[in-house]
């Protein structure tokens, strides 16, 4: 994408950026290649560095209204200090690493309605730093998460949306300052129980940690109660996991647990778990609904075959998600 600056403090015109991405479609751990196209303007400058930077939206909350707010959470300079000549053209090539952390925004070729990401060009002249429009990024889930949400859909969830909550998991090793969350509606048979399950990744070199929370339906003398789920597996374990019995046999133990804060869902190993926050499962995090953190139980996961081929998926996953695009 172009971009053109006008050098206030010179009174002319600056040069023009545009960066071209070889190819948009990135999966965390991945490298985002392309280059930062510049051409000189209307006199000699010198730039002092051009940096990219990943940038998404995230959900806030100040004096109890919500927002959003726009964050960067990596950057790179991929130039030092040059000089750049009148109408000179200069290429500068790119590797920019995408953190493991990295939201999905795409699934089965399907936006994921609430996600905007991408990466904004900095060219610094005379102590200004002039940034650009972002450049729309895609990223796609890892392998590991792929067969996570293949599950979803196999067992009749619903794709809700997703946003980006500021903070950060409890007992987790997370890095970003915010975690997603990929909203469904529950499969028909939880209808009354359920309201909705919240799916988030926080993946690293050698794992996935995948948690989920499923907001219960009070009655009419009690508050709605939330349940939180944890399983954390190698890359190589989640792709021979039985994601669809375990989310299932957590779902129905999550939605058959009445009352009692400190009780424990059995089947799933304390040990991998947070242990009970009475504050939520996770720190510096609002909490949209009534309810307050249950507990949270983790699971020591085996391994299972996977149930779906990758065409199949696929077709099954763009009925889930289609009809959510959202404009950049």
């Amino acid at each position: 994408m172009v971009f053109k600056k006008l050098l206030g403090a010179l009174g002319v015109g600056g040069p023009s950026v545009d960066t071209v991405l070889h190819h948009p479609h990135v999966r965390p751990g991945e490298n985002l290649v392309g280059e930062v196209r510049i051409t000189g303007g209307k006199q000699d400058v010198n730039v002092e560095h051009v940096a990219l930077g990943f940038v998404t939206r995230t959900e806030t909350e100040h004096g109890g209204r919500d927002g959003h707010a726009g964050v960067e959470f990596h950057r790179a300079v991929v130039a030092g200090n040059f000089a750049l000549r009148e109408g000179e053209n200069k290429t500068i090539p790119f590797e920019l690493p995408v953190p493991w952390e990295t939201p999905i925004t795409s699934v089965y070729g399907q936006h994921l309605h609430g996600m905007t990401l991408g990466v904004r060009t900095e060219l610094a002249i005379a102590k200004v730093a002039n940034k650009g429009d972002l450049d729309p990024v895609i990223v796609e889930p890892l392998p590991a998460q792929e067969k996570v949400l293949e599950a979803f859909s196999q067992l009749g969830f619903h794709f809700k949306s997703a946003d980006l909550e500021q903070g950060h998991l409890h007992g987790v090793r997370q890095e970003l300052p915010f975690f997603q969350e990929i909203e469904f509606f529950p499969p028909p048979q939880f209808s009354g129980r359920i309201n909705e399950v919240e799916l988030t990744f926080v993946a690293g070199p050698h794992g996935l940690d995948v948690v989920l929370e499923a907001d219960k339906r009070g009655g009419f003398f009690a508050p709605s109660q939330d349940a939180f789920g944890r399983f954390h597996v190698t890359h190589e374990e989640a792709l021979t996991t039985d994601w669809a019995g375990q989310i299932h046999g957590w779902l129905e133990q999550a939605a058959e647990r009445r009352g009692g804060m400190g009780h424990h869902m059995g089947g799933y190993d304390q040990r991998q778990g947070y242990g009970h926050q009475p504050h939520g499962y996770h720190e510096e995090h609002h909490r949209r609904g009534s309810g307050m953190g249950g507990m949270v139980a983790g699971a020591a996961l085996g391994a299972g075959a996977g149930f779906l081929g990758g065409m199949v998926a696929g077709e099954i996953m763009e009925g889930v998600f289609e009809g959510d695009e959202e404009e950049f």
